[in-house]
């Protein structure tokens, strides 16, 4: 039976930090793994914001990454990766070259800018900051890193928002084989329960009588042409990293990353929309032979679970509630 770990940073050779503006309402949040981790991209929703995802495909020379960031801040977040590079330069780490090292790091944003102050992003020295609070000890979770100004259930427009936040899970399955997950939830959706389907933060009713359902809005909605939330700023994101002690080619890696996002539909609803720019990365550091049909499917749990772990973790700001706020929990997510 698979063993629960407590997140991603349980994989060997993964380390996570944070960094935010808690005023400001944005951070980031690198994924470093210095002695390179085989790495694939899976890129579902419609307005993606990203760095050096090419790179990961293949038929593409790279193989190995050293470092992925999460931020928020929109585009203007992609910045973070430039402080990554040159930390990780500072320590000899990254591909080599006649010219010197260079580190491989990808990057993914979400849109935060709708809460807090939209003039502040993540930058570079945001970016090296988070690198040097990276440890491979337990992942914060919540308000932190990229899921500071997270927020979930934007169908009816900010004002009936809840809190989104950054969450982990991992597991270790047979013969020795861990998986883990690091999301940040910034998603229209609604987060549910994925074993009940009861939600647990989303757009809530204007009358304040519980959640309105956004797959019961949009089924209001389908006799429509044009949708009327399409036609605001993109301002959702579901990103995350999936990280294992698994040998996988770099075609194997962008496989597990596709299948990871099989646990992103069951824990968002709706997920992959034309205003989402969901986007998970997949890291293999090598240690274990395994079957990557099994590492995908297990991929897809720990997601989930992530997910799940982002919205019971985060606490409400700004006027905007969170899950424990409306369930009246104040206790760490189990």
């Amino acid at each position: 039976m698979a063993r629960r770990l407590h997140g991603i940073t349980d994989v060997p050779g993964i380390r996570v930090g944070h960094a935010q503006d808690l005023e400001a309402l944005t951070g980031v949040t690198v994924v470093l793994c210095e002695k390179g981790a085989v790495a694939g991209m899976d890129q579902r929703g419609g307005a993606p914001g990203t760095r050096e995802t090419d790179a990961l495909r293949p038929m593409h020379l790279v193989q190995e990454v050293h470092a992925v960031v999460l931020a928020g801040g929109s585009a203007f977040g992609l910045e973070a990766a430039s402080g990554v590079m040159r930390y990780l330069e500072e320590r000899g780490v990254g591909f080599e070259t006649p010219g010197g090292r260079v580190p491989i790091v990808p990057a993914a944003i979400l849109y935060d800018l709708a809460i807090g102050d939209p003039r502040v992003r993540p930058d570079a020295a945001m970016g090296y900051a988070a690198c040097q609070a990276a440890t491979d000890g337990p992942v914060p979770e919540g308000n932190v890193g990229a899921g500071t100004g997270a927020t979930v259930g934007k169908i009816l427009g900010m004002a009936y928002a809840m809190k989104g936040g950054i969450g982990t899970a991992a597991l270790e399955i047979g013969g020795g084989i861990r998986i883990g997950a690091l999301v940040a939830v910034n998603a229209l959706g609604d987060v549910v329960d994925p074993h009940t389907g009861k939600i647990l933060a989303g757009a809530r009713r204007p009358d304040g009588t519980g959640f309105a359902d956004t797959m019961a809005v949009l089924e209001a909605l389908a006799g429509q042409i044009s949708l009327s939330f399409r036609r605001r700023v993109p301002e959702s994101t579901v990103i995350g990293v999936v990280a294992t002690n698994a040998a996988l080619t770099k075609e194997e890696a962008n496989k597990v990353a596709q299948m990871a996002h099989n646990g992103l539909a069951r824990a968002i609803r709706p997920a992959h929309t034309m205003v989402d720019g969901d986007t998970l990365f997949a890291l293999a550091t090598g240690e274990k032979e395994a079957d990557v049909s099994i590492v995908g499917a297990f991929a897809a749990e720990v997601v989930a679970e992530a997910i799940v772990r982002a919205i019971r973790a985060a606490e409400g700001v700004a006027g905007i509630p969170a899950w424990r706020d409306l369930a009246g929990e104040t206790s760490d997510p189990a």
